[in-house]
């Protein structure tokens, strides 16, 4: 049975960007519109939503969720995030954004779908693009790579000891046969791993690996990271969510390093007036979700929440 779509860390994201009703809004991963919703219902005649996804899929659910052929205040972009900064130019928004949210991660409508080859429990095609007009997918991927390749990737990208093992287990299966489904793969996984962790399926980390490599999730990250705070106002906020450590440890570093001042060599000639100025402020804590949003979406379990200010 499928699990209906539930926002993650809705009520804190909303409250995290502080709202202004007339601002320039980004929800730079649109879904299934639940964050976009929440951000219009605060929004008046005269604020504005961008709001883009990598998913054609999520893009056209967006089109009725949002009305956004009839809602002046909705823009929907077919982009990945990363493409932000070209997008805001082109609407005259540079320095002009009020707030920016990335719900980072795949969606559940994406993992419930077979045919997305997301998931390990379902039997699909060994696919796994977020965008599905790219040409690259989990499988082509896995064709072509070389055994040293495929266990880079697993090891630092699903964070798996048994990376090794993995990846020749990979190799010598699709001398065989070609590694084109899920249930194919998640088989030669279980096989190759000696010891399982607790409570966790044994493929879990492999296709987690393998799905950042193909939609380059942390690349994406990283180049919006490295473009966002010009793109934001004076008072503007970046908030985002993660779901592994991998992700959090990027936007965490960024925000640690955007409001800190640079450390200077001692006896550097300069004044105080002369030194660099933090760019951001973090505000408030971590945020993880609630035993009670746990229990109604287990998906929430792993979410980390973390919010900054743009103060100069």
């Amino acid at each position: 049975m499928k699990q209906p779509h539930q926002p993650v860390l809705l009520a804190e994201a909303i409250a995290g960007l502080a709202i202004r009703t007339d601002g320039h809004y980004i929800d730079g991963t649109l879904g299934r519109a639940g964050h976009s919703q929440a951000i219009l219902a605060q929004l008046s005649e005269q604020g504005i939503l961008l709001a883009v996804d990598r998913d054609p899929q999520a893009i056209a659910y967006a089109q009725q969720a949002l009305n956004a052929a009839q809602d002046h205040r909705v823009i929907l972009r077919h982009a990945a995030f990363s493409q932000l900064p070209q997008l805001v130019r082109e609407l005259g928004w540079y320095g002009d954004v009020h707030g920016v949210l990335l719900d980072l991660g795949i969606s559940s409508p994406q993992v419930d779908d077979s045919e997305r080859g997301f998931s390990f429990m379902r039997a699909g095609p060994l696919d796994m693009r977020m965008d599905n007009t790219q040409s690259m997918t989990a499988a082509s991927w896995l064709a072509a790579a070389s055994e040293a390749q495929i266990s880079q990737v697993i090891y630092e990208y699903g964070e798996d000891r048994y990376a090794r093992k993995i990846a020749k287990a990979i190799v010598t299966a699709r001398t065989q046969q070609p590694i084109t489904r899920t249930e194919q793969l998640a088989d030669i996984v279980k096989q190759a791993i000696p010891k399982w962790e607790k409570h966790k399926h044994p493929a879990t980390r492999t296709f987690q690996a393998l799905r950042i490599v193909v939609n380059d999730e942390l690349g994406e990250l990283q180049r919006l990271l490295a473009a966002v705070t010009e793109m934001l106002a004076i008072g503007g906020r970046l908030v985002v969510i993660s779901f592994h450590s991998l992700e959090d440890r990027l936007v965490k570093r960024f925000l640690m390093r955007q409001s800190s001042s640079p450390s200077l060599p001692m006896g550097l000639p300069i004044t105080k007036q002369q030194m660099a100025k933090p760019r951001f402020r973090k505000v408030g804590k971590a945020i993880k979700p609630g035993r009670e949003e746990v229990q109604s979406n287990l998906r929430a379990r792993s979410a980390i929440l973390r919010i900054g200010e743009k103060i100069t």
